[in-house]
């Protein structure tokens, strides 16, 4: 199976708290190419512990869908992968996430001072699972030291399927701009698909970062939060060069009809019940009112509301 030969090239990019099942389905029905589940540990995996049960679900519905994993132990990498591949699509292998309890481990963006085991990590993933293996890095750890073009060849040599490249360095996290130069130069210097991500919020910014950079796919990622309809937005702006605005009820009560499906955690529901303000005449009003809510039929309660404000 080629995950590459997609029906979009704007991707769900995995994120912690948001891309659980309910969301990715969302996000495939408006048009999202590829979805991810959100980070998970390779240890937790391992060692069953209950709460990565709930987040692998996954349905037909979604696929292609992969998992995305940290750890930093290439044999137990390689078996929390054979748990899952079953289930999934692809194996997406993380060595970009910046954040501290993450890198404490020696995993994620620590990852990137370390090529070489990046290289083994793959290589062993390829030779014992039956899907395809992804990676995903940023493009260094600081401006003194970025690496990707060099990560992404050794990963490319390793046999992966494709190479996802955020345009920030570790030491910048969320901040500053992402580089979409690197992730040209990256694009330009292997054979396998490049996923390009960083700073893409709008169908105008997608289509200028597509036609620069040459990506196969481009990821969204803070710009999908409250907004699973920016994939239908950016593939009406790419045929047609307008598109509609998002209809924050409607869609936030899909995602809710399939939250209760998947029954997808109350706290969870409650921050997308909040992402889903943005834009909203007065929005702070609203995620004050719903950050002290209970229970879902309160969120439901505030959501009835929304049309008379």
């Amino acid at each position: 199976m080629n995950i590459f030969k997609l029906k979009g090239k704007a991707i769900l990019s995995p994120m912690a708290g948001v891309t659980d099942a309910a969301f990715r389905i969302l996000a495939k029905r408006y048009g999202a190419g590829l979805v991810y589940t959100e980070l998970i540990s390779s240890a937790a995996l391992v060692r069953a512990i209950n709460k990565t049960n709930y987040l692998i679900q996954t349905s037909e519905e979604e696929k292609p869908v992969g998992i995305q994993l940290f750890g930093n132990n290439a044999e137990e990498v390689v078996e929390a992968a054979k748990i899952v591949q079953d289930k999934f699509d692809f194996i997406d292998i993380n060595c970009g996430c910046p954040a501290w309890s993450v890198i404490r481990t020696g995993s994620g963006s620590e990852l990137l001072k370390n090529p070489e085991k990046i290289k083994i990590f793959v290589e062993n993933l390829v030779k014992n699972v039956n899907i395809p293996i992804t990676v995903k890095i940023r493009i260094g750890i600081n401006d003194k030291n970025i690496n990707a073009v060099k990560v992404a060849k050794l990963i490319e040599e390793a046999g992966a399927s494709a190479i996802a490249v955020h345009g920030r360095t570790r030491e910048q996290g969320y901040s500053g701009t992402a580089n979409w130069d690197v992730i040209s130069e990256v694009k330009s210097n292997v054979e396998i698909p490049v996923i390009g991500n960083g700073d893409v919020f709008t169908p105008e910014k997608f289509k200028e970062c597509l036609d620069k950079s040459k990506v196969d796919g481009i990821m969204i990622a803070r710009g999908a939060i409250g907004n699973p309809y920016i994939f239908k937005q950016i593939s009406d702006f790419i045929s047609t060069g307008k598109y509609s605005k998002l209809d924050n009820k409607k869609i936030f009560f899909e995602y809710l009809d399939l939250a209760k499906k998947f029954d997808i955690n109350f706290n969870l529901i409650k921050g997308h019940a909040i992402s889903f303000t943005k834009g909203i005449e007065k929005s702070t009003e609203l995620r004050n009112e719903l950050g002290k809510t209970k229970d879902i039929d309160e969120i439901i309660k505030i959501y009835d509301n929304i049309v008379n404000r």
